[in-house]
């Protein structure tokens, strides 16, 4: 039985972004499942309170794979400083699990 899955939460300016990281990661097999949802933000940035649509990317992978996930997040994430949280999960449904397992692995042998 594999481990639950690692979610993996950034957000970008635009939905083009978003599908970048989310197809690139996916099909680099960093992660199994990649989903995109609008959202409005407010924060502080540079002593001001900000505003703004972004778009978070919800990625479902292996805890090990964390190190790699993160650093192509960065390598792809336009903002100075981007949000990128790793969000443990303590159950998933087993079946779901053993997919996200493997498809966020290494690919199969021939």
């Amino acid at each position: 039985m594999s481990a639950p899955p690692l979610l993996v939460v950034t957000t970008v300016g635009t939905l083009d972004d978003a599908r970048r990281i989310a197809r690139t990661l996916v099909e680099q097999r960093l992660a199994a499942c990649a989903q995109i949802t609008p959202i409005e933000s407010f924060y502080r940035w540079q002593g001001q309170v900000e505003h703004a649509h972004e778009y978070r990317v919800l990625l479902k992978t292996r805890a090990e794979r964390w190190p790699d996930v993160e650093a192509a997040i960065r390598a792809l994430h336009g903002y100075a400083l981007p949000a990128i949280h790793a969000i443990a999960t303590t159950h998933a449904h087993a079946p779901y699990a053993e997919w996200v397992h493997d498809s966020s692995g290494p690919s199969p042998g021939p």
